[in-house]
């Protein structure tokens, strides 16, 4: 279980304070999803969609870049 999990509607790291996912939780989510990238993108694809209701003031590509752009 990680501390790094986001706190909710704000959508910041309930470990570091940092937007979620911090530097931490992308880590963790690439070794827990290291056999199975499709899989992580449909996974952090259902939270860009929870945080962009979330966060409707938020430019979608400052979003899709923070959930999505980081996936290989």
């Amino acid at each position: 279980m990680t501390e790094h999990d986001p706190v909710l509607p704000v959508w910041l790291c309930a470990g570091c304070a940092a937007p979620w996912p911090c530097a931490t939780r992308r880590h963790e989510l690439l070794k827990e999803f290291a056999t199975s990238p499709i899989s992580l993108v449909l996974y952090m694809g259902s939270y860009y969609v929870s945080a962009s209701q979330d966060m409707s003031w938020a430019p979608a590509g400052t979003l899709h870049r923070r959930f999505l752009g980081w996936l290989p």
